[in-house]
Protein backbone atom coordinates (compact mmCIF):
# COMPACT_ATOMS: atom_id res chain seq x y z
CA UNK A 1 0.00 0.00 0.00
CA UNK A 2 2.94 2.36 0.91
CA UNK A 3 4.48 2.34 -2.31
CA UNK A 4 1.12 2.38 -4.15
CA UNK A 5 0.77 5.97 -2.41
CA UNK A 6 4.09 7.26 -3.39
CA UNK A 7 3.39 6.05 -7.17
CA UNK A 8 0.37 8.30 -6.69
CA UNK A 9 1.99 11.48 -5.30
CA UNK A 10 5.24 13.77 -6.88
CA UNK A 11 5.12 14.75 -3.31
CA UNK A 12 6.79 11.88 -1.21
CA UNK A 13 10.36 10.98 -0.36
CA UNK A 14 11.52 7.73 -1.90
CA UNK A 15 15.52 6.82 -0.04
CA UNK A 16 17.66 4.03 0.27
CA UNK A 17 20.96 2.78 0.21
CA UNK A 18 22.10 -0.02 -1.93
CA UNK A 19 18.96 -2.05 -2.67
CA UNK A 20 17.17 0.66 -1.24
CA UNK A 21 18.66 2.71 -4.12
CA UNK A 22 17.65 0.37 -6.85
CA UNK A 23 13.92 -0.47 -5.80
CA UNK A 24 12.71 2.58 -6.78
CA UNK A 25 14.43 2.19 -10.96
CA UNK A 26 13.48 0.67 -13.10
CA UNK A 27 16.36 -2.25 -12.26
CA UNK A 28 20.10 -2.37 -12.01
CA UNK A 29 22.63 -5.34 -11.44
CA UNK A 30 22.29 -7.07 -8.21
CA UNK A 31 23.64 -10.08 -6.48
CA UNK A 32 20.72 -10.69 -4.58
CA UNK A 33 19.86 -14.16 -6.42
CA UNK A 34 23.00 -15.38 -6.58
CA UNK A 35 26.98 -15.64 -6.73
CA UNK A 36 27.20 -12.88 -9.81
CA UNK A 37 25.83 -9.93 -10.72
CA UNK A 38 22.68 -10.50 -13.07
CA UNK A 39 20.31 -7.67 -14.39
CA UNK A 40 17.58 -6.94 -12.08
CA UNK A 41 14.37 -5.59 -14.17
CA UNK A 42 11.52 -6.14 -11.48
CA UNK A 43 11.80 -2.72 -9.64
CA UNK A 44 8.77 -0.31 -8.95
CA UNK A 45 9.72 1.50 -11.99
CA UNK A 46 8.63 5.25 -10.12
CA UNK A 47 12.37 6.25 -11.60
CA UNK A 48 12.21 5.07 -15.71
CA UNK A 49 16.28 4.52 -15.27
CA UNK A 50 18.51 1.78 -14.03
CA UNK A 51 20.53 2.09 -11.02
CA UNK A 52 23.78 1.35 -10.28
CA UNK A 53 24.94 1.75 -6.39
CA UNK A 54 28.79 0.44 -5.35
CA UNK A 55 30.01 1.83 -8.50
CA UNK A 56 33.20 2.16 -6.98
CA UNK A 57 34.00 -0.92 -5.05
CA UNK A 58 37.07 -2.48 -6.13
CA UNK A 59 36.08 -6.03 -5.15
CA UNK A 60 33.46 -5.75 -7.61
CA UNK A 61 32.34 -5.96 -10.93
CA UNK A 62 29.59 -3.72 -10.85
CA UNK A 63 30.88 -1.09 -12.72
CA UNK A 64 31.70 -3.08 -15.95
CA UNK A 65 28.64 -5.16 -15.58
CA UNK A 66 26.61 -2.55 -15.07
CA UNK A 67 27.70 -0.56 -18.51
CA UNK A 68 27.40 -4.17 -20.48
CA UNK A 69 24.10 -4.71 -19.67
CA UNK A 70 23.19 -1.51 -20.69
CA UNK A 71 25.11 -1.67 -23.91
CA UNK A 72 23.21 -5.06 -24.85
CA UNK A 73 20.17 -3.25 -23.68
CA UNK A 74 19.22 -5.82 -20.50
CA UNK A 75 18.92 -2.47 -19.21
CA UNK A 76 18.12 0.73 -19.88
CA UNK A 77 20.17 4.22 -19.82
CA UNK A 78 20.80 5.21 -15.59
CA UNK A 79 22.73 6.31 -13.18
CA UNK A 80 25.64 4.87 -11.14
CA UNK A 81 27.07 5.84 -8.14
CA UNK A 82 29.89 5.46 -5.75
CA UNK A 83 29.35 4.71 -1.98
CA UNK A 84 28.12 7.71 -0.55
CA UNK A 85 26.14 9.72 -3.17
CA UNK A 86 22.61 10.02 -3.44
CA UNK A 87 20.60 11.09 -5.93
CA UNK A 88 17.92 13.89 -5.84
CA UNK A 89 15.16 13.99 -8.00
CA UNK A 90 12.06 16.09 -8.43
CA UNK A 91 9.24 14.08 -10.09
CA UNK A 92 11.46 11.90 -12.18
CA UNK A 93 14.36 14.05 -12.96
CA UNK A 94 17.67 14.14 -11.43
CA UNK A 95 17.43 17.68 -9.70
CA UNK A 96 21.47 17.13 -8.14
CA UNK A 97 23.16 14.43 -6.81
CA UNK A 98 24.75 14.64 -3.21
CA UNK A 99 27.77 13.39 -1.57
CA UNK A 100 29.25 12.60 1.66
CA UNK A 101 32.73 13.38 0.47
CA UNK A 102 34.12 15.79 -2.05
CA UNK A 103 35.71 12.65 -3.83
CA UNK A 104 32.83 11.08 -4.62
CA UNK A 105 30.60 10.80 -8.26
CA UNK A 106 28.14 9.70 -10.35
CA UNK A 107 27.32 9.18 -13.91
CA UNK A 108 24.44 8.85 -16.18
CA UNK A 109 25.43 5.96 -18.68
CA UNK A 110 23.83 5.57 -21.89
CA UNK A 111 24.00 4.03 -25.31
CA UNK A 112 25.94 6.57 -27.89
CA UNK A 113 26.63 6.19 -31.51
CA UNK A 114 26.79 2.87 -32.47
CA UNK A 115 28.05 0.38 -30.20
CA UNK A 116 29.57 3.14 -27.86
CA UNK A 117 28.93 4.02 -24.54
CA UNK A 118 28.46 7.80 -23.49
CA UNK A 119 28.75 8.27 -19.60
CA UNK A 120 28.47 11.73 -18.44
CA UNK A 121 30.10 12.74 -15.05
CA UNK A 122 28.16 14.27 -12.46
CA UNK A 123 30.07 16.02 -9.80
CA UNK A 124 27.63 15.88 -6.62
CA UNK A 125 27.47 18.58 -4.06
CA UNK A 126 28.99 17.91 -1.17
CA UNK A 127 26.70 18.03 2.17
CA UNK A 128 28.11 18.59 5.23
CA UNK A 129 26.86 18.47 9.15
CA UNK A 130 25.67 21.17 10.45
Amino acid sequence: MGWQAAKASSQSLRAGASAGSLCWHVGGPTDSFGDDLAAFTEGLGLLPFSNNVHDNLADQPRRRVFRDLITMGQLPSGYATEDGVGLHYIDTELHEAVATSSTAKAWFVEVGDGPSLCETEILPSVITRQ
